[in-house]
């Protein structure tokens, strides 16, 4: 009997230790603008924020909870200069966050998921920061105006989406894709773009398509990379809003999946305020979602032409991304980052150029016979009507006739049109590809 009292007064402590929550570590998100800070934690916990100045900073304070040694990543001199810990009241973590400047805090706790355990999540708006809107401008109604192309990188900062066998983060992939097609469309006559993020940092899915509309996008095209169980899965595919859901049980799975990302913005999905209603009511429309439907097939034609795809026609699920209530919006998944070998192409430079050409073989060919009539290339054509307008980047294993088929012209064309003499090519070079 002493002994095993012994034994109990010796675990006291450590149930009574126990008890109290950990703070293990913080992650620092600066986009441009706002700033995220993330708090990872063993368990559910109580907190207040509050701010105060001369000098600005935000004060944290989580109830009944331990931190020692708490690691701070991502600070880099912009909004958040230092994040401080200390004791309050003998059982409490207090966190001060000191700042170049005013902002406006919001706190929201996420519960665990597959990847992260609990998290106090805080959001930082700069005081004097105006929702940043993408620089298009537009003359009066009756003025030619450039087709504008918004490019959203799926996932970014805390969410890195899916992660392949290697360790290679979605979030990456889509990034560095995206600005590979961004510079496609800025090259491209009659065309500009504009990136949803330019950074590794969370925008949520409502923001995502307000900085599309904000932009009065012509198109949104959302960059993903997709997996699953499987291994062996392979392929790329395309995917456009479903006015009655997913099409199919994998398609149910893969939104799911993505739409779950939303929890990280600290949005419910479960919320049905006016503007989302408004969303959801006008992507009803039959014009918007075939509009998206055929832009869609384009592009999986032109995936089709330079590697596998997953479904031979486009797929229909019911991704928050795609809700832009009046402009054509497609989301393509460039292959199975959870395949092993197609892992190691998405890391490839030259295979992410290859994708985003492809992506943009399908966005010309829309436009081709789909432009709006104020754009400059409903008037005056892809290309401006120039011989040899259109650009090409040369990729790893492209041959002169392979170029020539995918975009429908002859070996004898591209010659003259860019003054060569045989078929040997280079990669890194760019072709001008002629008038079909």
């Amino acid at each position: 009997m002493r002994g095993w009292a012994a034994i109990i007064l010796l675990m006291l402590p450590l149930v009574a230790v126990g008890q109290s929550a950990r703070v293990e570590g913080v992650r620092v998100w600066e986009a441009p603008d706002n700033v995220r800070i993330v708090f990872d934690v063993s368990g559910p916990i109580e907190h207040s924020v509050f701010k105060l100045d001369g000098p600005d900073r935000i004060v944290v304070d989580i109830t009944d909870a331990v931190a020692r040694n708490l690691p701070a990543t991502g600070i880099n001199g912009g909004l958040v200069r230092n994040v401080r810990t200390g004791v309050r009241n003998g059982t409490d973590v207090r966190v001060v966050l000191d700042l170049s400047g005013p902002a406006q805090p919001r706190s929201f706790l996420l519960r665990p998921n597959d990847r992260y355990g609990h998290r106090l999540v805080i959001d930082l708006a700069p005081a004097q920061a105006q929702v940043r809107q993408a620089a298009v401008t537009r003359s009066a109604p009756t003025a030619l105006r450039d087709l504008v192309i918004a490019i959203d990188a799926g996932h970014g900062g805390e969410d890195p989406g899916a992660v392949g066998p290697s360790g290679l983060h979605e979030k990456e992939v889509t990034l560095q894709i995206a600005r590979r097609l961004a510079r496609l469309v800025e090259a491209e006559y009659g065309m500009q773009a504009v990136l949803t993020r330019t950074g590794d940092y969370y925008v949520d899915r409502s923001e995502r398509i307000n900085r599309a509309r904000a932009a009065r996008a012509d198109l949104f095209v959302s960059i993903h990379a997709d997996a699953f169980t499987d291994p062996r899965a392979h392929g790329s595919s395309v995917y456009t809003l479903s006015e009655r859901g997913a099409t199919s049980e994998a398609a149910r799975l893969l939104a799911e999946r993505e739409n779950a990302a939303d929890l990280i913005g600290g949005v419910r999905l479960n919320d049905k305020d006016d503007m989302l209603a408004s969303v959801l009511l006008d992507l009803s429309q039959t014009g918007v979602i075939g509009a998206s439907r055929t832009v869609g097939a384009a592009v999986l034609e032109q995936l089709h032409q330079v590697g596998r795809v997953h479904k031979r026609e486009v797929q229909a699920a019911n991704f928050l991304v795609l809700k832009a209530p009046d402009v054509p919006s497609i989301l393509v998944e460039t292959a199975f980052i959870s395949n092993p070998t197609e892992e190691g192409r998405l890391r490839d430079a030259n295979h992410q150029q290859v994708l985003a050409q492809a992506v943009m073989g399908g966005i010309r060919a829309y436009f081709t016979d789909h432009a709006p009539p104020t754009t400059l290339v409903a008037v005056n054509g892809i290309g401006g009507g120039q011989r040899g307008g259109v650009p090409h980047v040369i990729a790893r294993g492209e041959t002169l006739s392979h170029i020539a088929r995918r975009y429908n012209v002859s070996i004898q064309q591209l010659r003259s049109s860019n003054n060569i003499a045989s078929d040997r090519i280079r990669v890194g070079d760019t072709l001008l590809i002629p008038s079909a």
